[in-house]
């Protein structure tokens, strides 16, 4: 190695040296290596990270072989300006030749030799290569582990903060002497999936169990928010569904009215005869009214009434209008019927008995009341087809 090549050997291998001592104090000040530190752990993660640790001591005890090889190459160049022979010599050695030295471990003593262990040497860039491993497999484990803490953490906080806000919310209705008794299943398996994820993270996986106690708590949550707001708000809502039931009975009145004046003139099936849900409705209500349920249940209850309540009355009107539609599904029919029987005259098929046949029973059905709308609108189909020659 010449001197231009030791000095510039020497210089890169010192930059090296502080890139890999800023990384290890990097790794140091990390978050997650703090918490493992001192964790207790278990399981995979256990055996995982008790892996990683035995790489991170190799790493250290070789960095710091590896440092000293360094300390000493330094010191070899500073002692003269320019440099010899022997200390160029002693330079090239330590920078290009198997310097850095690992001492043999020592070993219990059954499995010692009285010959001794030899010790290991490696140049400079087999050191670095070999720190990159085990720094690597320290920085993959923590990758792993950090990677669940920080998906699955939140949530088990969001739940136990879902769960305080139940109990709160739970006082606030002053129903109950121990607030949290009705989720105390919840709040044991909360418990012990926070213990999993944080002593073995890399253990089986509780993502399923936690979305369903996750799913629990936050809907009994959404439930207690309603309760709380449902009482606040009972006797305006309570006249709201007054007023709401008095136009249920007047959608229903359209719909008798409807019906009434269809059934003469249009062929219904039994199952149309109007049936009034008001007084279920009204029925259901005044049990609310006297309910000695929870206000969640009682908050459930008011808002199936008040959904209940408006389909009734969407229904009565959809009901009125469909029945009215007969009516003018029949004009329809007639008016159709009276088309065709001007393009049967222009055809010159006024005359054609089978024409004429299928022409007077469309007209005899779109006539008589109440009428057959399916036989009638078959009727006048048939016609039309004849008219036009079976297409």
């Amino acid at each position: 190695m010449s001197r231009e090549g030791a000095d510039h050997a020497l210089r890169t291998r010192a930059d090296e040296r502080d890139r890999i001592s800023g990384d290890l104090l990097d790794l140091e000040s990390h978050t997650t290596y703090r918490l493992l530190k001192d964790a207790k752990l278990r399981g995979a993660t256990e055996r995982r990270w008790a892996k990683a640790r035995e790489s991170l001591t190799a790493l250290w005890s070789l960095y710091d072989a590896y440092r000293a090889v360094l300390r000493e190459a330094e010191q070899v160049r500073a002692s003269r300006t320019r440099l010899g022979a022997e200390q160029l010599a002693r330079l090239t050695e330590l920078l290009a030749g198997e310097s850095v030295v690992l001492r043999a471990a020592a070993k219990p003593v059954e499995r010692r030799s009285l010959r001794g262990e030899a010790d290991e040497r490696l140049t400079l860039d087999e050191a670095v290569i070999r720190m990159d491993t085990a720094f690597q497999e320290v920085t993959g484990a923590l990758n792993d582990i950090d990677a669940v803490w920080n998906a699955l953490l939140p949530r088990l906080d969001e739940a136990a903060a879902d769960l305080r806000r139940i109990r709160e919310l739970a006082r606030e209705l002053g129903e109950d002497d121990d607030p949290g008794a009705a989720y105390a299943v919840e709040e044991a398996e909360l418990a012990r999936l926070r213990s999993a994820v944080v002593e073995d993270p890399l253990g089986p996986p509780i993502e399923q169990d936690l979305d369903r106690v996750a799913g629990l708590l936050a809907a009994g949550r959404a439930e207690h928010e309603q309760a709380v707001t449902v009482k606040a708000e009972y006797a305006r809502r309570r006249e709201d569904l007054v007023a709401a039931l008095d136009r249920v009975r007047a959608a229903e009145s359209e719909e008798r009215l409807a019906h009434g004046a269809v059934v003469v003139k249009i062929a219904l099936p039994p199952q149309a005869q109007p049936r009034s849900r008001v007084e279920p409705l009204a029925a259901e209500l005044a049990a609310l009214d006297v309910s000695a349920g929870t206000w969640v249940l009682r908050a459930k209850r008011l808002a199936a009434l008040e959904d209940e309540v408006r389909a009734a009355e969407e229904r009565a009107r959809t009901t009125a209008r469909a029945l009215y539609g007969l009516l003018a599904r029949r004009d329809e029919l007639r008016g159709r019927l009276g088309a065709c029987q001007a393009m049967a005259v222009r055809k010159g098929l006024a005359e054609d008995p089978e024409t004429t046949e299928r022409y007077e029973l469309a007209r005899a059905l779109l006539w008589t009341a109440p009428c057959d709308l399916t036989r009638a609108a078959a009727a006048v189909d048939d016609y039309q087809r004849a008219i036009h020659g079976g297409e």
